[in-house]
């Protein structure tokens, strides 16, 4: 049973990645008709929401590491999964960023150096802020997706509800944050491109992780606070 939640966290991941970055490398900037900012943030998050109606049922559908460290420390999720549930997230962005470049790279003139989706910051901000606003804006946001995800799927929460919630959350992240890092508030989404981009991108890759990670943690202790019980563990089925 184990196997088959990091299956469906590598197969959610891969999505989130190869959909989201997708959009972003392929769709954005299409001459007349790309899909723009809008169309990305929304991207990422139909992402999320499709994966969780598919997949939630079987791993709580997390393909991300800040949400599942978020999650434990917000008495969510049990801390010896974190590690196993991190390694299948990252394998699945590695998945699909490397689809996404053979893909890509399909088109004439396609250059993975102009960014391939990757995070950065300064000079490789969109919108050329500093390391520290980067880093800031990702501990926010990160923060509160962990709040509204320990809310969403929170005892009282209306039923059926939390993938929607979830997913317009990520909406919103995008559409604040594309400018200032390219949104990552996950780092396995991160680490894929990243290792395509090489370079600067790993370079930068640290922030990434650890602002995320941070953001994570506190959204989860925060709502924990506010609100303990009822909670579930948002784990998907039970392991055997």
């Amino acid at each position: 049973m184990d196997m088959k939640k990091y299956a469906a966290e590598a197969i959610g991941t891969f999505w989130l990645t190869f959909a989201g970055c997708g959009s972003a490398v392929i769709a954005a900037g299409f001459p007349q008709v790309g899909i723009g900012l809008v169309g990305v943030s929304l991207a990422f998050g139909l992402s999320v929401v499709t994966m969780a109606y598919a997949i939630g049922h079987i791993s709580g559908c997390h393909l991300n590491p800040a949400v599942t460290l978020g999650l434990a420390a917000g008495g969510r999720f049990p801390a010896g999964q974190i590690l196993p549930y991190v390694i299948a997230q990252v394998a699945g962005a590695i998945v699909g960023a490397g689809i996404l470049y053979v893909i890509a790279s399909g088109a004439p003139g396609f250059d993975v150096t102009k960014g391939f989706a990757s995070n950065g910051y300064d000079a490789h901000s969109p919108g050329q802020y500093s390391m520290i606003v980067c880093f800031l804006t990702e501990v926010v946001m990160t923060m509160m997706f962990l709040f509204i995800i320990m809310g969403a799927t929170h005892g009282r929460a209306p039923a059926g509800f939390a993938p929607l919630a979830i997913g317009l959350a990520l909406v919103m992240i995008h559409l604040v944050s594309i400018p200032v890092t390219n949104t990552s508030v996950n780092p396995a989404r991160s680490t894929g491109p990243a290792l395509f981009v090489g370079g600067w991108a790993l370079s930068q890759l640290w922030l990434f992780w650890v602002a995320p990670l941070i953001g994570g943690a506190l959204g989860g202790v925060i709502y924990r606070w506010l609100s303990e019980e009822p909670s579930g563990i948002v784990a998907g089925a039970k392991t055997a």
